[in-house]
């Protein structure tokens, strides 16, 4: 009886802790939003955080935009329930940032002003290109604002308690989760709203600090727990995962050997290669990562910020290792999943479980709990505020300024704009979000790494390197690759027919593949090559000018 008392008396210390942590937390970074829209004065300000940020800044606000839910929540949660397949995810999101760096990082900050599109439509009509660029822009952050917000909801179910049976403030597991997607969801319109690129960068600095801290601390706990040495560490994480030894090796959830089933064997090898090529093209075709390149002042500085995000990405992708072995070994494959079907909540529950441990009872538990858990919210509200500002940006920048008003609208007007869009993006982001909860979240980022490399980087790619590349070409790549990649993840087992789904008593899937990246990427790049191909328009004069743009610097804003 002492037992539950204790266990219930520790819950809710867990529950109050972590309830006052975020809400300092929330009231710090609304703090510097409210401090940053004062400094927020002009279109550039809004949009690009006035170029005022240094190398190392920059870099650390990269790495706080992308080491999203899905890398603490979701990667942590995979290798914990698959071993060796979860650290996929970790690679492919590290190996992502070469490509991004040796490709586009440069270029793009030469070439453009405030959005992706503004490459594109460089050397092209304005209309169509950035029409098809907002449409591009808005999918791939739905698809990623999605991955988030469901990282929220199964967060706050572990840390108010609340299991499937159990209520919270008369609120069942179920509407809690719901009502926290909501919450998430204004307060990052608010950060968009009111602190434009100023006050989101700020709040990505501040959270990346965090997460680093966090994951650290956690990683050498681990590590202390098993003496520092790994191969108990391994052997203990095969042990509980109740897999044994095929949990440290390849094959668990990627690339199955089916016995007397060529073909399902067939499929299973070909999502893990649809999934490789999703996550290292991904990165540079997202729009939240691309507008980061803007706010620093020069190209020199644009390098600079990508060499420290891949050296903060790197260490962190790293630890998630100790992270996602650590939860199998000290939590088990069986307490994850019975908190959360798709292991989204590894990395907390480890972390009460070595603050037990190393603090003492379950009151050291929820101390430790109640920090980890304030970081991840920390690490949802800020990358769900830079997603929601590449999106707002896109409509009101191109679509509005550019495709309605044909570049006439005052800077004003265009910020405005920004702001109500940023509104709209949040209310369907949460609507969708809902629907999306069974999913894990390093599993939907892939989705929308796919989607990015399907639709905006074949453009940006054919734009910066085919001197041929036209209008036509830019506005098939972008609708052929985003429509493939949304048709395929429609009709896939992501989203019907497999327990795991969205619609799980639902069956229309007939695509056998849960990433459409290896149809979808190559048929974008098809598309712009036969659309660039059916259009005579051709411009060797512009082509040259973005050349020299693009290498050099000269005449970018």
């Amino acid at each position: 009886m002492s037992t539950v008392l204790a266990a219930e008396a520790g819950s809710t210390t867990a529950r109050n802790l972590t309830i006052t942590l975020f809400l300092i937390f929330v009231a710090i970074t609304l703090a510097i939003t409210v401090w940053a829209s004062r400094q927020t004065k002009t279109a550039t300000d809004f949009y690009a955080g006035g170029r005022s940020f240094s190398g190392f800044q920059n870099g650390m606000a990269i790495g706080g935009d992308y080491m999203s839910a899905a890398s603490f929540l979701g990667i942590a949660g995979i290798i914990a329930l698959y071993g060796y397949d979860g650290f996929l995810y970790s690679i492919g999101f590290l190996v992502a940032w070469l490509v991004a760096l040796l490709l586009v990082a440069e270029l793009l900050r030469n070439s453009g002003r405030y959005t992706m599109a503004d490459v594109l439509a460089f050397r092209m009509r304005q209309r169509p290109v950035r029409t098809a660029a907002a449409v591009s822009t808005i999918t791939v952050s739905i698809f990623y604002l999605l991955a988030q917000m469901v990282g929220a909801g199964a967060l706050v179910a572990l840390l108010l308690g609340i299991k499937p049976g159990t209520t919270f403030l008369g609120m069942d597991a179920d509407t809690a989760k719901v009502a926290t997607i909501i919450l998430v969801g204004a307060l990052m319109i608010i950060y968009v709203t009111v602190g434009g690129m100023k006050g989101t960068t700020y709040v990505q600095i501040v959270k990346a600090f965090l997460l680093m801290t966090g994951a650290i601390v956690m990683t050498l706990l681990v590590l202390a727990h098993y003496k520092f040495n790994l191969s108990s560490l391994l052997g203990d994480a095969a042990k509980q995962s109740g897999k044994g030894s095929a949990f440290l090796e390849p094959g668990l959830r990627y690339g199955v050997e089916t016995p007397g089933d060529a073909l399902k064997t067939f499929y299973s090898k070909m999502d893990l290669l649809s999934l490789g090529i999703a996550l290292v093209l991904g990165t540079a075709g997202l729009p939240h990562i691309l507008i980061r390149f803007y706010t620093v002042p020069t190209a020199k500085a644009a390098r600079k910020s990508v060499l420290w995000a891949i050296g903060i990405i790197g260490t962190f992708y790293l630890l998630t290792l100790a992270l996602g072995f650590g939860a199998a070994a000290l939590v088990g494959g069986q307490a994850i999943t019975a908190q959360d079907k798709a292991g989204n909540t590894a990395a907390p529950q480890l972390a009460e479980a070595l603050g037990i441990k190393f603090l003492g009872g379950d009151l050291g538990g929820a101390t430790l709990l109640a920090i980890i858990a304030a970081v991840a919210f920390a690490t949802i509200l800020a990358v769900v505020a830079g997603l929601t500002l590449a999106s707002s940006s896109s409509l009101a920048h191109d679509f509005y300024a550019n495709v309605i008003k044909n570049g006439q609208a005052s800077e004003r007007q265009e910020v405005n704009v920004a702001r109500i869009s940023a509104l709209v993006i949040g209310a369907i982001a949460i609507v969708l979000s809902i629907f999306a909860q069974s999913l894990n979240v390093a599993f939907l980022v892939a989705l929308a790494f796919a989607v990015a490399a399907s639709g905006n980087l074949p453009a940006i790619l054919y734009s910066l390197f085919w001197k041929r590349f036209n209008t036509s070409g830019a506005v098939w790549a972008i609708y052929g690759g985003l429509l493939a990649a949304v048709v395929l993840v429609f009709f896939s087992p992501v989203v019907s027919g497999a327990p795991t789904a969205m619609f799980p008593e639902h069956d229309w899937h007939w695509f056998p593949l849960s990433n459409p990246g290896i149809i979808s990427i190559p048929f974008g790049f098809l598309c712009g090559w036969i659309g660039t191909l059916v259009s005579k328009e051709h411009d060797e004069e512009k082509y040259a000018e973005l050349e020299v743009r693009a290498l050099t610097g000269a005449g970018a804003h």
